[in-house]
Order: C-alpha cells, then sequence, then structure tokens
C-alpha cells in the first residue's frame, strides 16, 4: 500500500508546554524533514501570529524535494462568506499547495463551543473545502474529536464527513483530539466508514492514554494511507503521535514501504535534531531511537547479547541509526565489563573480576557509573598493569567566605605532583569548585597545554539517601567537552567538595591518558 506521512511539528508540536519554536528553527526542521522524505509539512496557522505567516513566506524560497507544504485553520465562521472570512484569506495569502482545513464533527461542540445550527456546521465544512479546491488546493479535512462525536451521534459525525467530501476534499483526517480512544474501537470506526465512503481516509490521533502509535496502526489496518504526527510525539497535554515509532513500526514489522531503506537509517538523527533545535532534552528511553533503547544493564541479559545479538534486542539497531550499548553499573556481570573494555580498545591486560568488585563496591558507596562513561574508562585504565598517574593529589585547601556586604567569594589552593615536581597554586572561582577547577588547570596547564581545550559543560548534583537531610552524601557528575568529543565523569562523598574532586580528577586525566594511547 501507498501511505503518505504528515507531519504537524511546526504547528501542533508547538502546542507542547515549554516549546517554541522561532521562524529559522522550522525552517530548519522543515528541510530535515524534507530529506527524509516526509509527504506533507505542517507549517503552521497562518491567521493565528505573524511568525507563521513569516514562515510561509521564507519556505516558498527553499527547493523542497520530497514534501508539500501545508497551512492550517479552521472552516469558515458561523454566518459569514468564505471570501470575508480572515482566517481563509490568511490561508489564502500563505500560498501553500496544501491548505487543511479543520471542523466540528461532534454535535457536543457544535452545540456548546461554536454555538450555531448543525446544520450551518455542515455549510460551512463544505463551503470552505469547495471554496479552496474551486482555488486549485489540494485540501485535507481534520474531522476534530471525530471519535467522540461518533460515540455522541453516529449519523452526524458521518454527516460532516460527506459534507466535505461532496465538496471535493482529498483527503478526509478522522481526529482523536482528546487522545482517548482504543485500537478496537479505532478499527472499527474507521472500517464503518470506509465502507460509506469513499474519499481515502487519514487518522490523527493525540497520546493521552499513551495509544496513539497503536491507534494509528489500528487506522492502518483499517483503511487509513495517511497519517498525521509529530517528531519526538510533541503536541499538546500528553503530545501527538510521535511519527519516529510509528514510520519504523510500519517498515520493520507491517513490511509497509514509507521510506526508502537507507533513509530509515536517519531516523535517529532526525529525533535527536529536532529536539535541539526545540531546545529539548532527547528522551532516552524512546522507542527505536533513545539513547537507552538498546541498552543492557542486567549481566544475564549482556551474557547473552554478547553470544547473539537478538536474544535480547527486537532489531538490529543500525536499521533506525541507534547502536547497541552495553551499560556497567551494580547488577552487571563479567561480559559487561568485557564489551564495553573491548569497544574502548582496553580490554588487554583488564581484570574483569577485579573490575567488577570495585564496581560494586563504588556504587555501595554512592557512586553511579551508567551516565559516567569517563570514570567507567578511568577504572579500567587504574586497573591496567601500566597505569601511570599524570598527576597526583598532595592535598588542598577551599575557603569559602561571606563578607559584609553580602558578596560571595571562594578561594582554592592544591598541591599536586606533576612528572616528578610538586606544583602549589592557588586561584579564585565563582564558587567552590570552580575555585578548584581554576587551581588545578593552573598546575597542570604548563605540563599539559591541551588542557586548555578541556572544558567543563555540564555540572549536576543529586543527593544520595535523602533521608539523611544534610548529612546525606552529594553525588556530583560532571560533562566534560574537547572540540566535539564529551565524556562524563562522577564523584560521591558526604563532602561536596570531595565529591566534585573525585569527578574533576577524572574529568582532566582521561584525556591526557588517551593521548599517550
Amino acid at each position: 500500500m501507498t501511505l503518505y506521512l504528515y507531519d504537524t511539528t511546526l504547528r501542533d508540536g508547538t502546542q507542547r508546554e515549554g516549546l517554541s519554536l522561532s521562524v529559522d528553527d522550522k525552517v530548519k526542521i522543515a528541510r530535515r524533514l524534507d530529506a527524509l522524505g516526509i509527504h506533507y509539512i505542517e507549517g503552521g496557522w497562518p491567521g493565528s501570529n505573524p511568525k507563521d505567516a513569516e514562515f510561509f513566506r521564507r519556505i516558498r524560497k527553499e527547493p523542497l524535494r520530497h514534501a508539500k507544504v501545508a497551512a492550517f485553520g479552521m472552516t469558515r465562521r458561523a454566518g459569514s462568506a468564505c471570501e470575508d472570512d480572515l482566517n481563509l484569506t490568511a490561508l489564502l495569502a500563505a500560498e501553500t499547495p496544501v491548505v487543511t482545513l479543520v471542523g466540528k464533527s461532534s454535535t457536543l461542540h457544535v452545540d456548546r463551543v461554536l454555538e450555531t445550527t448543525r446544520d450551518e456546521n455542515l455549510r460551512m465544512i463544505g463551503d470552505s473545502v469547495g471554496y479552496f479546491r474551486g482555488l486549485g488546493r489540494e485540501v485535507i479535512y481534520d474531522a476534530e474529536h471525530f471519535f467522540d462525536g461518533y460515540r455522541l451521534d453516529q449519523d452526524y459525525a458521518l454527516a460532516t464527513l460527506r459534507a466535505a467530501a461532496e465538496a471535493g476534499a482529498n483527503c478526509l483526517v478522522l481526529c482523536d483530539t482528546n487522545g482517548g480512544e482504543l485500537p478496537d474501537v479505532v478499527e472499527q470506526r474507521v472500517r464503518h466508514v470506509r465502507s460509506r465512503i469513499d474519499t481515502p481516509l487519514g487518522i490523527h490521533p493525540h497520546n493521552d492514554g499513551a495509544l496513539a502509535v497503536a491507534n494509528a496502526l489500528a487506522a492502518v489496518r483499517a483503511g487509513c494511507d495517511h497519517v498525521q504526527g509529530t517528531i519526538n510525539g510533541y503536541g499538546e497535554r500528553c503530545g501527538n503521535l510521535d511519527l519516529i515509532p510509528l514510520i519504523a513500526n510500519l517498515q520493520l514489522k507491517l513490511g509497509v514501504a514509507v521510506l526508502p531503506p537507507e533513509r530509515l537509517r536517519h531516523l535517529t538523527d532526525l529525533a535527536r535534531y529536532v529536539a535541539a533545535v526545540a531546545n529539548a532534552n532527547p528522551d532516552p528511553h524512546a522507542p527505536y531511537v533513545g539513547a537507552s533503547a538498546f541498552a543492557h544493564k542486567g549481566g544475564i541479559h549482556v551474557a547473552a547479547v554478547a553470544k547473539l545479538a537478538e536474544s535480547y534486542q527486537h532489531i538490529d539497531p543500525a536499521q533506525v541509526g541507534n547502536e547497541m550499548r552495553v551499560v556497567v553499573s551494580e547488577l552487571s556481570g563479567r561480559h559487561n565489563v568485557r564489551l564495553r573494555a573491548d569497544a574502548l580498545g582496553l580490554a588487554a591486560g583488564v581484570p574483569e573480576t577485579e573490575v567488577l568488585q570495585r564496581i560494586k563496591q563504588l556504587e555501595h558507596a554512592g557512586l553511579q557509573f551508567e551516565a559516567a562513561d569517563g570514570s567507567f574508562e578511568m577504572l579500567l585504565r587504574r586497573a591496567s598493569p601500566d597505569y601511570r598517574p599524570p598527576f597526583e593529589l598532595l592535598g588542598f585547601t577551599v575557603i569559602v567566605e561571606r563578607r559584609s556586604e553580602g558578596d560571595m567569594t571562594a578561594q582554592a589552593m592544591i598541591q599536586l605532583r606533576v612528572n616528578g615536581d610538586v606544583m602549589h597554586t592557588a586561584a579564585e572561582g565563582a564558587g567552590p569548585v570552580n575555585a578548584l577547577d581554576n587551581a588545578v588547570r593552573k598546575a597542570l596547564l604548563p605540563h599539559y597545554p591541551e588542557l586548555a581545550q578541556v572544558r567543563l559543560v555540564d555540572y549536576k548534583v543529586r543527593i544520595v539517601d535523602e533521608h539523611l537531610g544534610t548529612a546525606a552524601k552529594p553525588r556530583v557528575l560532571l560533562e566534560s567537552a574537547n572540540g566535539t568529543e564529551r565524556w562524563s565523569t562522577v564523584g560521591c562523598s558526604e563532602n561536596i567538595i570531595e565529591a566534585s574532586w573525585q569527578a574533576l580528577r577524572d574529568s582532566l586525566e582521561l584525556p591526557l591518558l588517551r593521548r599517550r594511547d
């Protein structure tokens, strides 16, 4: 079958709380959606704000290869003519080849939200669709609240679809606007509509019941050949259908070729790119494309995937551009350590059992290596018989002073042994950890000038054993970078400065040891 993907990240997706896209952001995302092979890109609602109107002016100049751009808006207002309706005028001014019109399918919304007659609502739908079809536009009709409306008054819900179909709509999209429908009901309703209306059908599910993907797959099985959703499931409340797992399930599980196989491998990159542009944290547990989607932690699991990857993976992660990872923790076995060491090129000479026992001891003490790849690598390197530390701590002092006017100052003094020399330095900083970092670098840079390129990009503190109150242990996680290379390190102690030092030491020692390799 031929199935069309309709992306509404730039319109419905931006209704997610806390998510906002500039015009530049929207153009960037549109380019990537087009490169993937998405068939329709809904750019926004030109009648609602100047930013969306500007997007449509900008996107006309983009040489899109695959996607058609759609502008979204409502049917005409009750009692007005299409030619006089400001919303429809804005849709026309967007100059898109596709217009998507949303209308009411539910008697509840006609009676109590629109506050018009049911016959007038049918005329509003037919007139608006016919108006744009008469101007040569492809028209997609979104039947808002269709499934809820069908439950209230089946005949009227179907009448709204017929009004759009008879006016020439190219596709009728059945919307589960409240996101509460069940897959078997969706399939039954779609089959019923399919048996009575010949116009192509689409589905637009929301995820309030965590069933958007299942509902979309049910709708496709029942005869829908057009699916609307967003990248990463962005959208209002609990979000929209996530197109990423939908595409993967259709293509890899149902054999519906919606994208060429080589483009399927870009799904992970696309999901992370859109998250980055939207300034949102990627969900590490997102199906197919999350960083943890193919991560194995339990020792029994890792022992199995070391022999046969598919023993605990439903697909080859490379098919969607992802990769298998082995997570090391107190739940690990020797295979976890061996596979991670192999991946780092450090397997030779590593005492796996000794390292594993050390991990269990340290995690019992409050450290956590799952998110600290750099500290795990340092654990492996320190266990090697040829390990030689590039520097050694002899001691440090950190002073924090609050002056009478309320200003806070921090000063750190540190002694390190570096290549046989004892370095004693002091530095100030915005806080105690910053002061310690500055003092350490002041001591190390004369010996290791390459550390000038290493910078701390994130600092997180989490409390272990919160019930102990101020006596609880803080766990510090640092993220460091050198160009595009990044690594994370961890420390844990009753003293937050000591915990910070542990993570800081690993973050600075690791690039020096890698340079020796």
